[in-house]
């Protein structure tokens, strides 16, 4: 049985989600704020869930906070996140799925869209193959694990940082064309500029370092990973 952690402060909300929960085959545990889900964590008693709803305005450490840290947290940074943000909260949204989270659900919101919003994050997690590592050059990267490694030490980077260095590196010696790489990292509905997609790709290489020298320009094209 799946077992989700609801970080909620408002009493009703968290009641209702977890009553919930319950009721369509999760265990379901509601906790106040993120000191509660610290210590949740952190009781050896627990294993650590299998998924995480975390509200954005929370007392104390909002929820963008907590996100971060537990996406910094090797011990938690593999538990897929969904955030309940308020209606018409856009930077949150994007500010959170930058950081890595699963998905987000606007407030107000149905109980049976929630589930099944969960259930397809769930499904997405576990499809994952027990070893799912890639290694190219001096860089490594699992997506079950939600990890890079750089010259064996580990790389913090944002969501669509993520996305774009796994999608090349499961592209080996293939060169794929910018709009290949905003279709699929950013969506076809993207209206953003183009430009976007280098800076991802400056601050992807300056926080790789040396060993980012693999990602190679090809200049009106687009972008690949080419051993030197």
């Amino acid at each position: 049985m799946y077992e989700i952690y609801c970080v909620e402060d408002d009493d009703n909300i968290k009641e209702l989600i977890v009553y919930t929960l319950g009721v369509t085959g999760f265990k379901a545990r509601g906790l106040h704020d993120g000191k509660a889900l610290s210590e949740a964590l952190d009781d050896s008693e627990n294993s650590l869930p299998d998924l995480i709803l975390l509200d954005i305005m929370l007392p104390g450490e909002d929820g963008i906070s907590i996100l971060r840290r537990l996406k910094e947290d090797m011990r938690c940074k593999a538990i897929p996140i969904i955030m309940l943000t308020a209606k018409g909260a856009e930077y949150d949204k994007v500010q959170a799925l930058d950081l890595g989270a699963d998905d987000y659900v606007t407030k107000p919101f149905g109980m049976m869209e929630l589930v099944s919003r969960i259930k397809a994050v769930l499904r997405r997690a576990s499809s994952y193959s027990k070893d799912d590592t890639v290694r190219f050059g001096r860089l490594e990267i699992s997506e079950k694990k939600r990890s890079v490694l750089a010259d064996g030490e580990p790389v913090v980077l944002t969501n669509k940082e993520f996305e774009l260095l796994n999608r090349l590196m499961r592209n080996p010696e293939i060169v794929l064309t910018r709009e290949q790489l905003l279709d699929a990292i950013w969506g076809h509905d993207f209206s953003g500029e183009s430009r976007t997609l280098d800076v991802h790709i400056a601050t992807l290489r300056q926080k790789l370092g040396a060993a980012g020298e693999v990602v190679e320009t090809i200049r009106g094209v687009g972008y690949r990973l080419r051993e030197k």
